[in-house]
This record gives structure tokens, sequence and C-alpha cells, in this order.
């Protein structure tokens, strides 16, 4: 039985991007939102597609006066050449984050290392993205986010002060396995677009992800009241991290976040994002073991990890990869037929022709 159906690429950017253009967003900031969910579904990222974005702006964004259309970033002066810090005034985080990764790039080409702190943003999405566009031109990256609401319980706590709080890293390993590296996780459990997607497809959570409003361990997605952080105490201190960088870049109170209705006039309820690029012949050495050059030992190294009886193991970033390979194979990008059908309740509220599920191909 199919498992998914194929919607052209084209089809769907132009729905995403009506969708932003709709709710007062730029053509460009609408392009760019649809090329993030894009990549999301082509890579089988189910959690952080168009539909998550488009929900995400609906509750905290354009409507809620936590995104601003056709916002413009500030730049703020900084004493350090490699480094700068942005005013992103509740822009679309996609628009901002493509731009902050080519931006540090720019900087990681002529210092070897670059980054870009923002503040007063609007959350990106999923993060491997940029990390994957990043990993492709050549470049080893970082980006963290603090998430748009605090639905994660700290470890050994009992009320949800903390984001999902996502780190995503991207390697240049192209030459070395055929596909970027990609490190790219939420520090919950699951990220809460995982409950969603689960929730929509009428399946249940693993245990120990996520209690229910009275505290208690829950694997119903519809009762799912707040998450908890991966590895216990290890998952904490990672999100812990995000809330350390938010707070030293300008985030405030993670409890507030997002919600405009419970802050104080004089509080700030943006989330805030950070990239860091690195040029690879900024970290090497240049002394690799029996001659190697700098790409010839990554493989080498890959290759004794992945020895030993290891053959079976993935490395992160591989199942984006098939998921990709499969997609492009298939001519478009795969949904469920339940995804496609909340996309139709989209493009009925648009005004726009909906996909005949019962003509598109499946795979």
């Amino acid at each position: 039985m199919s498992e998914f159906l194929v919607i052209p690429r084209a089809d769907h950017d132009n729905l995403i991007a009506n969708a932003y253009q709709a709710r007062g967003f730029t053509p460009e900031e609408a392009a760019l939102g649809a090329k993030l969910a894009a990549e999301a579904a082509r890579h089988g990222i189910r959690t952080h597609h168009g539909l998550k974005a488009l929900h995400l702006d609906h509750l905290f964004g354009s409507a809620a006066g936590g995104c601003v259309p056709g916002a413009e970033i500030e730049v703020i002066p900084s004493r350090f050449a490699a480094s700068e810090r942005w005013n992103a005034n509740k822009k679309l985080g996609q628009a901002v984050a493509y731009q902050a990764i080519d931006r540090a790039i720019e900087l990681a080409e002529e210092f070897g290392i670059g980054q870009v702190a923002v503040d007063n943003a609007f959350h990106y999405l999923w993060g491997g993205g940029y990390m994957i566009e990043a990993a492709q031109r050549g470049y080893y990256a970082y980006t963290n986010c603090t998430a748009a609401l605090a639905e994660v319980v700290p470890f050994g706590g009992k009320f949800p002060t903390l984001g999902t709080n996502p780190h995503s890293w991207g390697i240049p390993s192209t030459d070395a396995v055929g596909f970027p590296i990609v490190i790219d996780w939420a520090t919950s459990t699951v990220a809460m677009g995982r409950v969603q997607s689960l929730a929509r497809e009428g399946k249940s959570l693993p245990e120990g992800a996520a209690v229910d409003a009275d505290g208690n361990p829950t694997t119903d997605p519809n009762k799912v009241s707040a998450l908890l952080p991966f590895g216990a105490h290890k998952g904490y201190g990672l999100s812990l991290i995000n809330e350390i960088f938010g707070g030293f870049i300008g985030g405030s109170l993670p409890t507030l976040r997002s919600r405009k209705d419970k802050a104080p006039a004089d509080e700030k309820t943006t989330p805030v994002f950070y990239f860091q690029v690195i040029h690879p012949e900024a970290l090497s050495g240049g002394n690799f073991a029996k001659g190697r050059s700098q790409k010839d030992n990554l493989r080498a190294v890959l290759d004794d990890i992945l020895d030993h009886g290891n053959d079976n193991c993935i490395l992160p970033g591989q199942f984006e990869a098939q998921a990709r390979r499969k997609s492009d194979e298939a001519g478009g990008l795969l949904f469920t037929a339940a995804e496609v059908a909340e996309f139709n309740e989209i493009a009925r509220e648009l005004g726009l022709q909906e996909w005949d599920a019962a003509s598109l191909p499946a795979v």
C-alpha cells in the first residue's frame, strides 16, 4: 500500500507562497518561506514543513503581532570583524535565516569563521535546512534557536520553562560519504511538531516523551500538555544552552516567549537565533597521517568508525539524504493523504484549486 502522494514542487511552492502573501508577506519573504517548507518535505522532515510553518504563523506570527510582514533587518554595529548582530524586527524567520547563513558564509570566506546573532526574531522552523545549505557549499556550520514556546519540563522539575530548543550542525562530507552529515534535533524527546504530526496520522507517542495536564506520562498526542527533555539531565543541559545563548543575545524570559497576552508591556517575547560558519581550511592543522588531504582524512575517520562490524550503523543526515533521493526520483514532494487534506483546507481558504488526491501519483 502506498504511503505518500506526490505533489509537484511548483504546485506546493505556489500554495505556500500564496498563503504567506495573503497574510501580508512580501513575495521575497513568501518565496523563502516556501523554499524552507519544500526542503523540509523533500528531506522527510514531517515536523517542520509547510503545515507547521503556516500553523506557527497563525498562532504567534502575522495575526498575533509576533511576526511583521515586510520588516527590515537592522545590522547593529560590532567591533568584531567576523561577528554581526542583527535586530530582525520580527521579520519572517525563514527569510532572516537564509540571509544570516549567506552572510555567515561570506564572513567565514574572509576570516575563516563567521557568526551572526539575531535578536527580535520569529522562529525559523527547520534548522537543519540551513545547515544542509551551508554544508553543500563546503562549510562547517552550526545554529541554535530558542523555541516559540516554553513547552519542556526541566530535569527534576514539574513546570515547563524551556523550549524544545533545537541544535543543528552541518558537515561538508559529501565527498566523503555522498551526503552532508547533519545533526539536527530538538532537545526534548520529541519535537512538538512531531506530536502534531502523530495526532494528524492517528498514531501514538513513544513512552517517556510527554505528560498530560496533570503531569502524568502520556502517549496520546491529543493529551500532551508538556514535553520531557531527552537523555534526562543531558538533554536538559543542551536545552539550557539555547536559553543561555538567547539571554546573551537579547532573548528574555522563556515562559513569556510568544505570550504577549501574559507579558508586561516592557517585556520581550520574541525568539532569538544564532548562526556560526567555519571554513574547513581554518580548522586544518596541515599534518594528516600518511599524507592524506583534509577530505581524505575525514573519509578515513568515518570509515574507521563504521568498520569493525559497525557497517549497519547510520550517519546523521543519512535518512534525510535517502528521503531526498526518494522525493527527487518521484518527481515531487511526498505527503500523506492526511497532510494533503490539510493543504487542501488552506487552498479552499485562499480560493485556489485543491489538489486532486485521487489523481496524484503514489509511492
